[in-house]
């Protein structure tokens, strides 16, 4: 496998192939936007449109390749939405590929995000959905946000939720940014980073 190839799905990533795609660097950079709390039509990384749709098109292509592996079957749509490229794949039968909430499928993004850098060059924001999987559990998060902070206008105190991943935080974040007298900020370490929910002073 050249530099510029993209990685077959029946194909295991190297160590080195990891360290030289998810740096400590990348990694931040893309939590940061993932929990910004804000929508941006801005393409990240000076990408323009095109480059964004030809991102979803090379990820769309890995993860045929996988369904075709694994004999599953799905229809794969790409597109660009809020300026990152997105995948998704609808189908019966796609539950294994979204795995205990959502671990499954944020484990093939990644791949898909490594497939799109082994032929660009580029680190990508592509978001990988799965079965309508993300509409549903933002909507589920969307419940948990306002619970957290009628509990937090109730009792006064602060109150801590579960771990969650960088989409599942960013969700959170949106709903409460969005409601005056509270806050949200993101505290500890993957994989038990969680969100904390307080009053505004």
């Amino acid at each position: 496998m050249t530099e510029t190839s993209t990685p077959r799905a029946d194909q295991p990533l190297s160590e080195e192939t990891d360290a030289a795609v998810v740096s400590p660097g990348d990694v931040e950079a893309d939590e940061d936007v993932e929990e910004s709390g804000e929508e941006t039509s801005t393409p990240a990384s000076g990408a323009g449109e095109s480059d964004l749709f030809r991102q979803s098109e090379i990820a769309a292509d890995y993860v045929e390749g996988l369904l075709d592996i694994l004999d599953y079957d799905g229809d794969i749509d790409e597109l660009v939405s809020n300026g990152r490229p997105m995948v998704e794949v609808v189908g019966g039968r796609l539950n294994a590929l979204v795995g205990q909430r959502g671990a499954t499928l944020e484990a093939l993004q990644e791949l898909a995000r490594l497939a799109v850098f082994r032929q660009t060059g580029s680190p990508s924001r592509l978001l990988l959905d799965v079965g309508g999987y993300r509409a549903t559990r933002r909507k589920e998060l969307g419940a948990v946000a306002k619970n957290a902070v009628e509990k937090v206008r109730e009792y006064g105190e602060p109150v801590r939720l579960d771990p969650m991943s960088a989409f599942e935080r960013k969700c959170v974040h949106d709903v409460v940014n969005a409601i005056d007298g509270v806050e949200s900020e993101s505290e500890g370490v993957e994989p038990n980073r969680r969100i904390v929910v307080r009053s505004v002073d």
